[in-house]
């Protein structure tokens, strides 16, 4: 990397980071969005609190049932509702009772449900109940199948054998023929995935946006014309494309940091929604202990996943920057520069829609061309390297399309922005653009 690079990636860090726009981002950005969830989730709370006080009385509910079938309402009182008292009502009565108060609710089963796909309705005091309907649709689901499979003459061990569900479990193995350790938490790393995607999605497009505004900016204001006196095209959009990036990494950098803060201090919280008591464990029990009862996965992040995903951040970023300082070189406002950032991100977003595909089939056709070609390859394959499974040879061909398609990048841009100096004010056309790479 020559001197005149470092200079300017020196000096576009300095100025940004210095500036008072970063510095309140910097501090302020992870308050308001953090508060801005708080907010969201407290919301969200409340809400459903208060749907769960209406939903689930304290008391048990006396729920009548009237039967038009005169078949399942005793068995649906075999079975029971939880904690509700079942009493069977004659239809004709039902309502009336209900309105004395010698029940809370009932349901009204029409005869019909034996033949027809009609359904149960739940009449309640107050508005719906839905913890109520949902145990008493299992209840009356059951009691329905159970009389269908006895009217058909259907053994008790066939009606077992019915019931029986099926969960299949995944075994991954590595290249040597050994079972990952990490095979046991296949879904967390799914959704690990999904996520280290988005990261990198997010902010390929808010750091190359900041390049794409300052190539346009320092050629609009004419002062390139002073540097590139001293500084070849090329060094100053890398030094520029460097540098922003460096801006985003000391940003990202930080608030990963106040995250790790956060989430330490935060940690004690979920006490407040898992009750030791529920698992026969002390009331001192720690938060590694209570998640681990109530069966919630803690995927840890493997070293070289990790790794990965910085080289792909990195690598995207690059080749990104490198495309968005091609587009400030070739516009005089942000205006025009709206036209063709369109264009420009399709790549990444066709990655995004896909991933869901690239998550489903790792290994397939589609999720190897995404991951290979290099403007879609960021995003694809830090999802498969986190599932597990790729070759190494198809990861360092991706990073090495990557960097290649980085370095070209530039060298296209700084053959645009150098012949474009000479064309200020001009609306350059693909046919002017390609001019440009010709001649420089």
């Amino acid at each position: 990397m020559s001197h005149k690079i470092l200079v300017v990636t020196q000096s576009e860090f300095m100025r940004r980071v210095t500036s008072k726009t970063f510095i309140l981002t910097t501090l302020l950005g992870p308050v308001l969005l953090g508060g801005f969830i708080a907010a969201m989730i407290a919301i969200s709370v409340s809400t459903i609190e208060d749907s769960l006080n209406e939903s689930f009385s304290t008391e048990p509910l006396r729920i009548g049932i009237a039967d038009e079938t005169g078949v399942l309402g005793t068995r649906i009182m075999e079975q029971g509702a939880g904690e509700n008292t079942i009493v069977l009502i004659a239809p004709d009565s039902v309502e009336d009772a209900m309105i004395n108060g010698e029940i809370d609710s009932y349901v009204h089963i029409p005869s019909e449900i034996i033949t027809t796909n009609v359904q149960p309705v739940l009449h309640s005091m107050g508005g719906d109940r839905y913890g109520v309907r949902v145990t008493l649709s299992e209840t009356i689901e059951r009691s329905l199948k159970d009389f269908l499979l006895a009217q058909n003459n259907v053994a008790p061990d066939v009606r077992a054998i019915l019931d029986r569900s099926v969960r299949v479990e995944s075994v991954a193995y590595n290249e040597e023929r050994e079972v990952r350790e990490e095979a046991e938490s296949d879904d967390a790393y799914l959704v690990l995935g999904g996520i280290l995607g988005m990261l990198m999605y997010m902010g390929i497009l808010i750091y190359g946006t900041l390049i794409l505004y300052g190539a346009m900016e320092e050629r609009t204001t004419r002062v390139v014309e002073v540097i590139v006196s001293s500084v070849r095209p090329f060094d100053l959009l890398m030094g520029k494309v460097l540098g922003i990036g460096l801006v985003g990494f000391a940003q990202m950098a930080t608030w990963a940091v106040m995250l790790v803060g956060v989430t330490i201090l935060a940690a004690p919280l979920i006490e407040l929604f898992i009750d030791p008591a529920m698992y026969d464990l002390a009331a001192d029990a720690s938060t590694q202990e209570l998640m681990a009862a109530a069966d919630i996965p803690i995927p840890s992040i493997s070293p070289a996943i990790l790794i990965w995903f910085l080289l792909y951040f990195v690598g995207g970023y690059l080749l990104y920057g490198g495309l968005f300082a091609a587009v400030g070189t070739m516009v005089d406002s942000p205006q025009e520069s709206q036209t063709l950032l369109l264009p420009l991100m399709m790549p990444i977003i066709i990655s995004i829609v896909f991933m869901g595909t690239v998550i489903v089939d790792p290994h397939g056709s589609l999720a190897v061309g995404l991951s290979l070609f290099p403007l879609t390859s960021s995003v694809p394959m830090i999802v498969r390297i986190a599932i597990g499974g790729v070759p190494l040879w198809q990861i360092l061909l991706s990073y090495g399309l990557l960097l290649g398609s980085f370095l070209a990048s530039i060298w296209v841009s700084a053959r645009i922005y150098r012949a474009s100096l000479l064309m200020y004010g001009k609306k350059p056309s693909l046919k002017t653009v390609i001019g440009y790479l010709r001649t420089g």
